[in-house]
C-alpha cells in the first residue's frame, strides 16, 4: 500500500500543479499542454514479481537499494527469498525476516544477488543455490547481481564469456574463475543479464533497468521520489579517484580476509569463550571462525583479519575504549 499511497501523491502533485497552471495565462509551465508527459506508459517488459536473495552475510545495501527502486512499480511484488526462511543476518548484524525461501519460489521475472564476503564466496560452492538460480533463469526476463553477488552468478556459469562488472576488489576473482569479461564501469548490461559495481552501484543499475522496463518519465518520477541526485561530499569512492594508500590499505584488508577464506583449513576454530563479539577495529560481527586473536588482561579478543589486529594493537586503548557495541 505503501508504494501506491506514494504514487498516488505524486499524481495529485502533478495534477494540481496544472489545473494552477492553467490559471496563469501565457506563464511557462513545468508540463507543457500541447505535449503533457505521460508518467503511466505500458510497461515495455512486463515485470510481475521481483525477487531479492538474502542470506546470513549479505551488505544491506545491496539488497535494500534495489529494493527500494523496484519496489515503486505498480503492480509488482518485491520480495526476499531466503535459503531459508526466518530472521536472515546481513553482515553487519541487521536482521530481516524472510518468508520466501528458494524451495517455494519457482518463478521471478527479475532475480538480484546481493553481495558481501565470506559467505559469499562460500555459496559459489553451493550447488543447491546454482542449481536454484540456473532454474529461475530459464524463465526470468532479467538475472541481475549487484556488487560480489557477481561471484555466485558467475559460479552458475551463466556470465560465462559475457560482459560484466564487480566491486573493484573482487572482479579478479570473478575474471580468473568465471570466465568473464570485465567492463570497467558502474553497471553493466549483456542481454538479460545486469551486473554491477559494488554496494551503492547497485541502485544506479536498478534504475537504469527500471527506466528499460518503465521508460524516462517514470523513471525520472521515481528518482525524484527518491531524491536520487549523488553529490558526494568529496572526490573518491572508485579506486580510480582514491589516493593509492587508501586504495592499497583496504586492498590488504581484504586479501587477509580472502585468504582467511581459501585457506579455512588453516582458520582457527574457537574453543574458548571471545571477550568481544564484534571486531574493534573494522566492527565486522564475529562468527565460530576468526582469523586472530590478541590476549590481553586475561581477555581473549579475535579479530577477522590479521589487518585488524594489527591496527588494534597500534592503539589498543583507543579501541578498548571504543567497545565493539
Amino acid at each position: 500500500m505503501k508504494k501506491y499511497l506514494t504514487l498516488l501523491i505524486i499524481c495529485l502533485i502533478v495534477i494540481s500543479c496544472n489545473s494552477t497552471n492553467e490559471k496563469k495565462s501565457k506563464e511557462k509551465t513545468i508540463v507543457d499542454s500541447e505535449h503533457p508527459i505521460d508518467l503511466f506508459t505500458p510497461p515495455k517488459v512486463e515485470i510481475k514479481t521481483v525477487g531479492i536473495l538474502l542470506y546470513d552475510g549479505f551488505a544491506n545495501l545491496d539488497a535494500i537499494g534495489p529494493y527500494a527502486v523496484f519496489s515503486a512499480m505498480i503492480g509488482t511484488n518485491v520480495f526476499f527469498v531466503g535459503l531459508k526462511s526466518g530472521i536472515v543476518t546481513d553482515a553487519r548484524g541487521i536482521k530481516i525476516q524472510v518468508d520466501s525461501t528458494i524451495y517455494d519460489t519457482k518463478h521471478l521475472d527479475v532475480l538480484v544477488i546481493p553481495g558481501g564476503f565470506k559467505e559469499t564466496l562460500e555459496l559459489t560452492k553451493n550447488e543447491v543455490l546454482l542449481n536454484w538460480i540456473r532454474d529461475i533463469d530459464k524463465t526470468s526476463k532479467y538475472t541481475a547481481s549487484v556488487c560480489t553477488g557477481a561471484w555466485i552468478l558467475g559460479a552458475t556459469g551463466l556470465l560465462e564469456s559475457k560482459e560484466a562488472t564487480t566491486h573493484w576488489y573482487a572482479k579478479g576473482v570473478l575474471a580468473e574463475k568465471y570466465g568473464v569479461k570485465l567492463k570497467d564501469a558502474r553497471y553493466v548490461n549483456s542481454g538479460k543479464y545486469w551486473t554491477s559495481a559494488g554496494v551503492t552501484a547497485g541502485m544506479d543499475m536498478s534504475l537504469a533497468m527500471l527506466n528499460e522496463i518503465m521508460g524516462e518519465q517514470y523513471t525520472k518520477m521515481v528518482m525524484l521520489d527518491l531524491e536520487y541526485d549523488p553529490k558526494p561530499p568529496i572526490i573518491g569512492g572508485s579506486e580510480h579517484n582514491t589516493d593509492k594508500k587508501i586504495v592499497e590499505a583496504v586492498r590488504s584488508m581484504y586479501d587477509s580476509g580472502l585468504q582467511s577464506i581459501l585457506n579455512s583449513d588453516e582458520t582457527k576454530s574457537i574453543t574458548y569463550q571471545l571477550d568481544n563479539n564484534k571486531d574493534f577495529v573494522c566492527r565486522m560481527p564475529l562468527s565460530e571462525k576468526v582469523t586472530d586473536t590478541v590476549h590481553i588482561n586475561n581477555k581473549i579478543y579475535g579479530f577477522c583479519s590479521k589487518v585488524c589486529k594489527d591496527l588494534f594493537r597500534e592503539d589498543t586503548a583507543k579501541y578498548l575504549s571504543l567497545g565493539t557495541n
